[in-house]
């Protein structure tokens, strides 16, 4: 694995105007879910055929890559601490994101990494 991956923990941001729509909430816990089970069938089923996973490097990679690195048996992510979440809901979708510190181990090697994330 040549980067980190995120989980997402999803949290209003203070003063947020519109709810999350109940299948997108539902749909964002399933996923938050998967990831951390490392849940391949789960994450083949939620992700959509074109998602794009860029790195802090600029790396980009697509939904098999994501799944591949993230149930790679040599890597272990600790539980993701979500410094600032941020929703951005309107009628039909949303943007989940925030800043978070993701650590835990590749190939034996430990990492750390302050990372930005937004989900559409």
């Amino acid at each position: 694995m040549t980067a980190p991956l995120a989980a997402l923990v999803l949290v209003a941001s203070p003063g947020q105007a519109a709810p999350l729509p109940a299948d997108l909430e539902a749909a964002s816990r399933a996923f938050d879910r998967a990831q951390a089970e490392r849940d391949r069938p789960a994450l083949e089923r939620l992700l959509a055929e074109d998602f794009v996973l860029v790195s802090g490097n600029g790396r980009a990679e697509g939904k098999a890559q994501f799944i591949r690195d993230l149930t790679d048996p040599e890597v272990r992510e600790d539980p993701l601490q979500v410094l600032e979440a941020t929703r951005n809901v309107w009628n039909g979708g949303a943007v989940l994101g925030g800043l978070a510190i993701l650590t835990g181990t590749d190939h034996g090697a430990r990492f750390s990494a302050r990372i930005r994330f937004s989900n559409v």
